[in-house]
């Protein structure tokens, strides 16, 4: 019944072929589903979430099998949003304000997540993280800061190669949990496991929900912070001037009524994620009323490997009404900056686009001021941001990535500096981090050097700044925003 009632709108290709047959039957499925709740008078019928299937597409996981496939994306279709529509449009307009300096975004999380850290310990300490370096930029810039972590649903990864060899054999490389496993012999891609990464986002937004709700945000304890570690460092007598200083704003404000224990321990937390597998993020897409909107994260993003102006990625993104972020490496040159700025964001919507760089340090200075040059001569609206951490990653004798933290300084400082001195306004940073005390980055407080990195090396794919330096770095901006 499905086949010949869902194929009459495909009637123009020969759907006889068993494979094109199976195909059409899932498209127009998923596609029925986007349009079900969508009113007649609101249909738009040029674009919809599987329009993107006419471009090529990169970074996509093969599946052996086909039909456990589609179920997958039909059971994801049919499950509730994890995120709501007014969220996602709060989310837009806090960025539109950041890009007019009135707020500050700090954007980070992991690499890439891992099932395992589904747990409330990891959860608890990547929030921690977050909050704690949002307080020092928020008391440092003056201004509210917005908070997005790359969290419920960074599962998936790009990679460089198809294959890797291990111990010998030769594997398809680690895409992320939502893919394929870490372990050699779980590396064929498994679409169970795209629903167990809906269930596994899901249930750490909601942990997250419920410690925003109970009080885990409250600013009264800041110095329940860890900061052990950097007690250690020449800078520690400024940075605990900063938090005595957030200390005694937050007891005036009480003592004249101004703040209550209530309005100080909630605050707004935003997820995102890289929209890398299009069947994982189409089936996430909601049709509200006359719009399209990925409900699987508040925020998503190209990354610089999948930003081709006539790819899959550029398609599916142009349609959806989510804020949404792309990434530039220094190979990004100001014409294509200026396409994808017309594509993605044709109306010139507030915040609705971010531009995230990440040049590196030795490339910055020459790549960035023709960019933000040419979306200025464009009248573009976008919101920019650093992400010092990709730009900057290195090979050890031994072939281990790691990043070093003067590195990633000297990048974010020189971004910083070059948007001031072009009248442009850098509204927010992008870190790769965790609340952990890993050993993947080299310097900082903690001094952490190569042969340090074996020590406590747990990422699965790229290294993050642990907590002490996440920290130090959140000091060190807000050193940039008071100047």
């Amino acid at each position: 019944d499905r086949a010949l009632v869902l194929c009459s709108g495909c009637s123009d290709q020969p759907w006889c072929s068993p494979p094109i047959l199976f195909k059409t039957v899932i498209n127009a499925a998923i596609v029925n589903h986007f349009r079900r709740g969508m009113s007649n008078r609101d249909r738009d019928t040029s674009w919809h979430p599987l329009r993107r299937q006419k471009f090529p597409a990169a970074f996509q996981p093969t599946y052996a099998d086909g039909a456990a496939y589609a179920e997958a994306l039909e059971r994801l279709a049919g499950l509730p949003p994890i995120v709501f529509r007014g969220e996602v449009e709060v989310l837009k307009s806090q960025i539109a304000e950041a890009a007019q300096g009135r707020r500050f975004i700090l954007h980070g999380g992991d690499c890439v997540e891992r099932f395992i850290d589904c747990n409330p310990t990891a959860i608890t300490n990547k929030l921690k993280i977050l909050l704690q370096m949002s307080v020092v930029l928020s008391h440092a810039a003056r201004r509210p800061v917005v908070r997005i972590g790359r969290i419920a649903g960074q599962y998936f990864k790009p990679r460089s190669s198809e294959t890797e060899v291990i111990d010998g054999r030769t594997v398809l490389t680690y895409r992320g949990d939502t893919v394929n496993g870490f372990a050699p012999e779980q590396r064929d891609p498994d679409p169970d496991r795209l629903v167990d990464g809906y269930f596994h986002a899901t249930a750490t937004l909601n942990y997250i929900r419920s410690m925003i709700d109970g009080g885990f945000a409250d600013l009264h304890h800041p110095y329940t912070w860890n900061l052990d570690s950097i007690e250690r460092s020449e800078k520690w007598e400024e940075y605990r001037t900063i938090v005595e200083s957030i200390l005694d704003a937050i007891h005036f404000m009480e003592s004249f009524g101004g703040a209550n224990a209530e309005s100080l321990g909630r605050v707004e937390f935003f997820t995102s994620h890289e929209g890398l597998h299009l069947g994982y993020e189409s089936a996430l897409t909601r049709a509200e009323k006359d719009r399209f909107y990925n409900l699987g994260a508040h925020l998503l993003w190209i990354g610089d490997r999948t930003r081709a102006i006539d790819g899959a990625h550029v398609d599916y993104f142009r349609g959806i009404s989510n804020p949404i972020a792309v990434k530039l490496s220094a190979h990004a040159g100001a014409n294509e900056v200026i396409q994808l700025c017309r594509i993605l964001n044709p109306g010139n919507e507030p915040g609705r686009l971010s531009l995230i760089t990440r040049l590196g340090a030795s490339s910055v200075g020459a790549a960035l001021p023709p960019l933000v040059k040419a979306v200025q001569d464009a009248g573009a609206i976008v919101a920019w941001m650093c992400d010092p951490m990709h730009g900057n990653t290195v090979a050890t004798a031994s072939d281990r990535k790691t990043r070093r933290f003067t590195d990633v300084l000297s990048e974010l400082s020189e971004t910083y500096e070059i948007h001031e001195s072009s009248g442009s306004t850098l509204a927010g940073v992008h870190f790769e981090l965790t609340g952990e005390d890993v050993t993947e980055c080299v310097g900082g407080t903690v001094n952490l050097e190569e042969s340090d990195l074996s020590l406590n090396y747990q990422t699965y794919c790229d290294p993050r700044l642990n907590y002490a330096q996440s920290m130090e770095m959140a000091f060190l901006i807000s050193g940039l925003l008071r100047a």
